[in-house]
């Protein structure tokens, strides 16, 4: 798929000067695929528009495609003037001084002087690879590289990758070259560092800070213990357990339902242990969210590791990251997601191998889509508590601050409803619109968002010569006269961008897998009345957010 340039994003539909102006992110997609092409695999980088490309102002999320990817996308775009020196007119690097002629050199500053930092959600190689590859053109850098990552990711990076077996320990641990310097998070964000909103999060590079939150990607028998900063198989001396666990890599029928074992779904043969059915056999595989933050404005966006369903997970953790993003969504500064979804709903459950596929990736937004209503009508008790703890004490003050007569009240200056003050009339429309409850979200783990118990207000939008096409219930107030009901409330998810990534290639003729992914995904949002928008992103392409 080709890349789109500088003035262009979702879709390809043009962006405005304007539009780029006023976005706070801005994210370049250096590899949007999860394989099976070794070029194109996961690999993001992230910068806040504020810091207009200083050092160390980008960070990397993931790095299964990093320095080839940076040199494909300049090479597209790149222009030498007479004097050898190169101009980046359009695409996503643009407004970037460059100072070499050539492609790969500018591609190596980059890496080496504009990208602070390196996020990695989860070690598996197509998140890693590049990295891995493109560490030694450090060596003529200035210091060394910031890998940021959970303590389990440390540990199989350290362990497996930077060993001196696998690769060359060019970390500055355990007598290594330095290139690399480790970061270990702390899950859930740090409490000692930020402030406010900003609380629990730590720098990720110039301009941007981030906050990290653990996440399931299906099973294994390694378990990474904290102790010895280690993973172990599942059945060592580490952690017992029954001698009638099979090998890991032992695939076998399960006759129960004629389905194939797969690491979604628990052995047949394996015991299950005594706290609540859990199989004792498998750990998780352990991946990351990672919450960015833009430091000027207070926007946000989520970039998501591999990710399976909490509904087939050993330890469902979704739910966590979406009670976090609900109220950031419901006060809108929490702008796109990316994340991913492998596979088509052609894909069962047994054979999704920790990974998300449209009808998952929709039930998961249902939920957070029900607790954005909760943060919403949170927010709407917390501002009438408020503006009647204002007029209460108006009214003291009105009791000994003026003389007035005790048979005297002072007139309250009557505002329309729909008058504006400042522009700020869409924002407290939408305010007062969430005390209504749309959604009945008891359930987090529902299925499907149902609504309320009340008479609905229907509007049907048929399009001319189609008569298949549903119609869209909204639902009003409980007032029975019409003229005195507010507009109807945006669906939940109104405003929020969701891009998918680590899409799997079939490398067959036809359409890309992504179309129909991406239809899968908008048919089934609009029957759920979702609200978000869904894009499949292109390599190369610049994102502003």
């Amino acid at each position: 798929m080709p890349a789109n340039d500088g003035r262009t994003g979702q879709d390809n539909r043009p962006q405005s000067r304007d539009m780029m102006d006023k976005a706070a992110f801005q994210v370049i997609v250096l590899g949007p695929t999860g394989g099976p092409r070794e070029d194109n695999v996961t690999g993001l980088l992230v910068r806040s528009t504020s810091t207009e490309w200083s050092k160390s102002s980008v960070v990397a999320v993931d790095a299964g495609t990093l320095l080839a990817g940076i040199i494909r996308t300049l090479e597209q775009h790149i222009t030498v003037t007479k004097d050898g020196k190169a101009l980046m007119k359009e695409g996503p690097f643009v407004g970037l001084d460059l100072p070499h002629a050539t492609a790969q050199a500018n591609a190596a500053y980059i890496f080496r002087e504009i990208i602070g930092a390196v996020l990695i959600t989860h070690p598996h190689l197509d998140h890693l690879s590049g990295l891995a590859i493109n560490t030694p053109m450090l060596e003529a850098g200035n210091g060394p590289k910031t890998l940021a990552a959970l303590p389990s990711v440390i540990s199989a990076i350290k362990n497996h990758m930077f060993n001196d077996i696998i690769w060359p320990n060019l970390s500055d641990e355990d007598g290594g070259a330095g290139l690399v310097t480790y970061q270990r998070l702390v899950e859930g964000g740090n409490p000692r560092f930020g402030r406010g909103e900003s609380r629990g999060y730590v720098r990720a590079c110039e301009g941007l800070v981030t906050k990290c939150v653990s996440i399931s990607h299906g099973r294994c028998k390694q378990r990474y213990h904290p102790e010895t900063g280690r993973h172990h198989r599942v059945g060592s001396a580490v952690f017992t357990t029954d001698p009638l666990v099979v090998p890991s890599r032992t695939f076998s029928v399960d006759h129960s339902d004629g389905g194939i074992y797969s690491p979604c779904t628990p052995h047949p043969f394996v015991p299950l242990s005594s706290t609540g059915g859990k199989d004792s056999g498998w750990a998780t595989v352990e991946s990351s969210a990672f919450f960015i933050r833009d430091g000027l404005t207070g926007s946000e966006i989520i970039v998501f590791g591999d990710v399976e369903p909490d509904s087939v997970s050993l330890e469902p953790r979704n739910k966590r990251v979406w009670e976090i993003a609900a109220p950031k969504v419901a006060s809108g500064s929490l702008r796109a997601i990316f994340i991913e979804c492998s596979y088509n709903d052609s894909v069962d459950d047994n054979s999704l191998y920790g990974h998300l596929c449209p009808r998952h990736l929709i039930a998961e937004l249902k939920v957070l889509a029900a607790k954005v209503v909760d943060a919403q009508q949170a927010d709407g008790r917390r501002r009438s508590n408020n503006n009647k703890r204002k007029r209460n004490d108006s009214d003291s003050a009105d009791d000994g601050s003026e003389q007035v007569s005790p048979r005297t009240r002072r007139p309250v200056p009557h505002v329309p409803a729909n008058s504006c003050i400042g522009g700020d009339c869409i924002r407290e429309s939408i305010s007062a619109q969430s005390t209504q409850p749309r959604y009945n979200s008891s359930d987090i783990n529902a299925r499907e968002l149902q609504p309320p118990e009340r008479t609905p207000s229907v509007t049907e939008s048929i399009n001319a010569g189609d008569a298949n096409t549903q119609p869209t219930v909204r639902w009003a107030s409980d007032s029975s006269d019409s003229t005195t009901r507010p507009p109807p409330s945006p669906p939940p998810l109104a405003g929020l961008s969701v891009y998918i990534i680590h899409i799997k290639d079939t490398l067959t003729d036809g359409p890309h897998p992504g179309e129909q992914i991406l239809q899968e995904l908008r048919t089934q949002s609009e029957e759920a009345g979702l609200g978000c928008e869904f894009f499949v992103p292109k390599q190369g392409e610049g994102i502003w957010i």
